[in-house]
């Protein structure tokens, strides 16, 4: 099913879906151009620590935009799959382990990259190949 033209619309769909949402989302981080979502106690100090680094935030928010780019533009896809890959398992681990009112849209957004993995395996066959 990998190469059927539903899959490959899937994958399209999906592709154009992460993009913009990374790429707005990304953007926000330093236009603030949507308010804050409301976070718990755990969330909120997790959060805070975050961005207390004064770095992390500003780099997790270059590599949304760069990676929202890509899929918009559908250059270099396998490489922004892999700059999405920690991004999305991290959004998903979050909100599993501490934030759980936002795990339906952190579903979506991991299961997307994952799909989009899947229908890119051939680009990843040498990371999982035994040497």
């Amino acid at each position: 099913m990998e190469n059927s033209k539903g899959m490959r619309i899937a994958a399209t769909v999906v592709r154009y879906l992460l993009g913009l949402i990374f790429l707005v989302f990304g953007l926000n981080g330093f236009l603030n151009f949507l308010p804050p979502p409301e976070l718990g106690p755990v969330a909120g100090a997790f959060m805070g620590g975050l961005a207390g680094t004064g770095y992390f935030f500003p780099m997790l928010k270059i590599f949304e935009v760069l990676a929202g780019v890509l899929l918009l533009t559908g250059m270099y896809v396998p490489l922004a799959i892999a700059i999405l890959g920690p991004i999305t398992l991290n959004i998903f681990l979050l909100h599993v382990a501490v934030e759980p009112a936002g795990l339906p849209v952190a579903i979506v957004v991991f299961g997307g990259n994952i799909l989009l993995a899947v229908a890119h395996k051939e680009n990843f066959k040498g990371v999982f190949s035994k040497k």
